[in-house]
């Protein structure tokens, strides 16, 4: 659905950039799945500049990059409100995976917990992918991703 107005090949090319942000936080989350099929991580060969470029901003770094998206972006109504909205998007989704870290760290201090938190990073990292597979194949069409709760915050947060 394009309702705002149409979107142009660079509009949808820079709505489906915000997602690399989610992605890269939610790799973490498949170490147990890279561990046991190592013929996945061909995946992310494509994925190795903007991981480096990521990973040696440091922790400072990334959040700055939360806020300037945040900032600049979604808050800037001079940019298409496809744009801002998939990079709302992109950063609510950021959010739900900190909340999920936390709750992989409370279940970590569990003893004899380990299936239980195998289980639950796969599930997390399976449903990030999928995510944002779904945002960006959506984006690049043209239509806005609509994922349920995650995208009703959205509108109320994109004028």
């Amino acid at each position: 659905m394009s309702w705002r107005g149409s979107t142009t090949v660079s509009d949808r090319i820079f709505a489906c950039l915000p997602y690399l942000l989610p992605l890269i936080d939610g790799l973490v989350f498949g170490r147990f799945l890279f561990k046991q099929f190592p013929a996945l991580q061909v995946l992310l060969l494509p994925l190795q500049p903007v991981l480096i470029i990521y990973g040696s901003l440091g922790q400072i770094g990334q959040i700055i990059v939360f806020f300037a998206l945040f900032l600049l972006v979604v808050r800037n109504e001079k940019i298409n409100h496809f744009i801002r909205f998939n990079t709302m998007q992109a950063i609510l989704l950021d959010i739900v995976i900190f909340l999920c870290s936390i709750l992989v760290r409370v279940l970590a201090e569990v003893p004899g917990t380990s299936f239980a938190i195998e289980t639950v990073a796969n599930t997390i990292f399976l449903g990030v992918v999928a995510a944002v597979a779904y945002s960006t194949i959506q984006s690049l069409l043209g239509r806005y991703a609509e994922i349920p709760a995650i995208s009703d915050a959205v509108y109320m947060q994109v004028r």
